[in-house]
């Protein structure tokens, strides 16, 4: 008996969470958010799905969120907050909240970039979490700068760019398994107008 290996069926492309019309992150797998308004993006992120949001932020950070300005994207009922007190925890809870399955967001705001390895362990997780739990989880690692951790299916960089006029953000696709690097201008209510990078 013979087994085509390959089909001419065109391939669809993976379950995602659209935030605006070319902007879509593939659900089951984990992004990096960086730049200064990383914490921004996530919100918005986290809004889009209607909650509950896992937020894991390490206890010694110095700057959490800002609840009167967190409480204008998301509502504070949705969120959930874990800090860990050993840095090595931090994506250990991240790794388990995703294989749960139980929440469609899962942030973990890092000090700087993880390597390969934990990044993939994150992958097979959320794929876990989506054949075992009850939702397709999205995980967001959060990191500062220009970010870098390896293996992450994207990397969207976001930094303020507000006028006088209206707040606005500057938001890159600086990685994408399936779409070259781009550049937006983002308002309130999404994209503005699309730039090059």
């Amino acid at each position: 008996m013979t087994h085509a290996l390959l089909k001419r069926t065109t391939h669809k492309p993976p379950p995602a969470l659209r935030l605006w019309d070319d902007i879509a992150l593939p659900v089951s797998r984990v992004h990096e958010l960086c730049g200064r308004a990383r914490r921004t993006l996530a919100l918005r992120i986290a809004a889009k799905t209607g909650g509950p949001v896992l937020w894991i932020a390490p206890a010694w950070g110095a700057d959490p969120l800002n609840p009167v300005a967190m409480a204008d994207i998301v509502p504070p009922r949705n969120l959930v907050f874990v800090t860990p007190r050993r840095p090595e925890d931090l994506l250990w809870s991240m790794e388990e909240a995703l294989r749960s399955g139980v929440a469609p967001v899962v942030i973990c705001d890092l000090p700087g970039p993880p390597p390969l390895t934990p990044v993939r362990r994150l992958h097979l997780a959320a794929q876990s979490g989506a054949e075992l739990g009850k939702c397709r989880p999205l995980g967001l690692l959060l990191t500062p700068g220009d970010g870098g951790a390896a293996g992450v299916e994207t990397r969207y960089r976001i930094d303020p760019a507000h006028t006088p006029d209206s707040p606005r953000w500057r938001l890159d696709r600086l990685r994408a398994r399936m779409a070259p690097p781009k550049s937006w201008q983002l308002g309130p209510n999404g994209p503005a107008k699309p730039q090059q990078p």
